[in-house]
């Protein structure tokens, strides 16, 4: 069972080879065109994915050792994310498949980054287990029955974290993207310097658009008192920036967790690779009992490597879509 997976919801172009539940090679490239503006420019990334997808894939059959031919199905995202960039993967992966005469196998982005946790098997989560699934686009805790069987229990009702992130970083004037600019000044920073307010909402769910909102303000009179105030304090400015944002997370995590009773617990989408969340959710298992599964590095940023490990629980059920299907950036 090889299959070939391809991402392309945003601004990294990635393909991936799967045999048997076994990732053969990871590809990605990333778009350094988006850093001069501050942000990703839609129109610019669906570009840059056409100019990158074709060899991107080569290069990903040639590290696998495989030849297309060899190839059992085609996976590829299908939403959520931006249309111009889903439509080049979409349309590459429809190409190939219908050219082959193989299935084609549509994946959901976020369920990837759950299920990104199986593609190493000897540090994989005990089904049910909770999930917090945070990234530039979306903040939920999900709970997971089995491979497919997956619901949101709590999720943002406004902005995400990781644009929390990204937002806040933007105000301080660092470079794109900023979130990991701000872990990186954190490390060297007093996480109690500066208090912010945290956003109280019903149930499980997030709020994350108050705080900007908060941080803008406390900038503004800052700086208004002290022009140079960034420039002095701004590793203890990330430092209890990031605090209070993984704080609000991690909180309502624990209340998840008490409620379920599910001592499974794993970390999942692109924030996950930072590292001041990483130690705390380490931190917090530990005082709960928890077992915490953190996947490495390469799998917390969009790869097509998760693409694939869905891929292949869809293979095994038969869930093949057909050439009719098109991207959906709001699935």
């Amino acid at each position: 069972m090889t299959i070939l997976a391809i991402e392309s919801s945003c601004d990294e172009t990635s393909a991936s080879v799967c045999v048997n539940g076994k990732i053969q090679s990871n590809v990605v490239a990333t778009q350094l065109i988006h850093e001069q503006y501050g942000g990703v420019v839609p129109e610019l990334a669906s570009r840059v994915h056409q100019q990158r997808i074709v060899p991107v894939v080569d290069r990903a059959l040639q590290e696998a050792n495989i030849e297309k031919n060899a190839l059992n199905a085609v996976a590829f995202t299908r939403g959520p994310g931006l249309l111009g960039s889903l439509l080049v993967g979409t349309s590459f992966a429809k190409a190939l498949a219908l050219a082959l005469a193989i299935p084609l196998i549509e994946v959901h982005h976020m369920q990837a980054h759950v299920l990104a946790h199986f593609i190493d098997e000897h540090r994989s989560p005990r089904f049910p287990f909770l999930c917090l699934t945070v990234s530039g686009g979306h903040t939920q805790i999900v709970l997971v029955r089995d491979y497919l069987d997956m619901e949101i229990i709590g999720q943002t009702q406004d902005d995400a974290v990781g644009e929390a992130f990204d937002k806040t970083a933007k105000l301080l004037n660092l470079p794109y993207p900023g979130g990991p600019l701000i872990d990186r000044y954190a490390q060297q920073g007093n996480p109690t310097a500066f208090q912010f307010p945290e956003v109280e909402m019903p149930g499980l769910d997030y709020s994350f658009s108050g705080i900007k909102t908060a941080f803008l303000y406390f900038l503004q009179k800052q700086t208004k008192a002290n022009p140079d105030f960034v420039a002095q304090n701004l590793p203890d400015i990330c430092a209890s920036i990031q605090q209070t944002l993984i704080k609000i997370l991690l909180t309502k995590l624990r209340k998840a967790a008490r409620q379920t009773g599910i001592r499974e617990i794993a970390l999942a989408g692109g924030v996950s690779a930072n590292s001041g969340l990483r130690t705390a959710l380490a931190e917090m298992g530990g005082q709960e009992g928890w077992n915490v599964y953190i996947p490495k590095f390469e799998y917390c940023t969009d790869n097509a490597a998760m693409i694939a490990m869905a891929a292949h629980f869809k293979f095994l059920k038969g869930e093949f879509t057909s050439q009719e299907v098109s991207p959906l950036p709001r699935w």
